[in-house]
């Protein structure tokens, strides 16, 4: 009987060891994804209020600039694209065409002194403007969470249990090809008649 018990409770000993080492780097890789789909939420919902701020300054743009035609359409393109993307990679490409749309929406301001008085203008591009800080930040945390669940993933014994149970590296939010060269512009031809 002691023979018996021996091999039986070596195994035993192994599969309570194994699954007092298993157990909580699994819960650690569901924390971590957990984790990024937060931080991933976060870009959205800063995305999704520049998305819906879009639109009222358009509006405003509209009445004292309504030969300028292209760039508000470009931006309605643009905001089109980014509403919908459902990648980071797809948002990020979406994100930069906004971003050069919106550039070129701040030369047209340029060219007209009163749009740049007008109070509720003026309301819409702090609150646009604070929208982009917290779109960065968010960026950024959401990058930072997914780097810390990629290390995760990829690490001895992570990658073991990753791999068994599905995880797979998260993909970062990264800018589109091209997005380091500031955009050009044009204002010989800004339209103006």
């Amino acid at each position: 009987m002691k023979k018996i018990f021996g091999p039986i409770g070596i195994i035993v000993i192994i599969l309570v060891v194994m699954s007092l080492l298993f157990i909580p780097k699994y819960n650690s890789l569901v924390t971590a994804e957990e984790g990024v789909d937060s931080k991933w939420a976060q870009v959205e919902n800063q995305l999704q209020r520049r998305f819906d701020l879009i639109p009222n300054l358009v509006e405003s743009v509209k009445g004292y600039a309504n030969h300028e035609k292209e760039v508000i359409a470009s931006i309605t393109d643009a905001r089109a694209q980014m509403g919908n993307a459902q990648s980071p990679k797809e948002q990020a490409v979406a994100n930069d065409a906004l971003n050069g749309a919106l550039s070129r929406l701040l030369v047209v301001v340029e060219n007209y002194p009163n749009l740049k008085a007008d109070a509720n203008f003026r309301q819409l591009m702090d609150e646009l403007a604070g929208t982009e800080n917290r779109l960065a930040v968010a960026r950024e945390d959401y990058n930072n969470e997914v780097q810390a669940f990629n290390k995760t993933v990829k690490r001895f014994p992570g990658n073991l249990i990753a791999g068994m149970f599905g995880f797979e590296q998260k993909e970062y939010f990264k800018a589109a090809a091209g997005a380091e060269k500031a955009p050009s512009i044009d204002f010989s031809g800004s339209g103006k008649q």
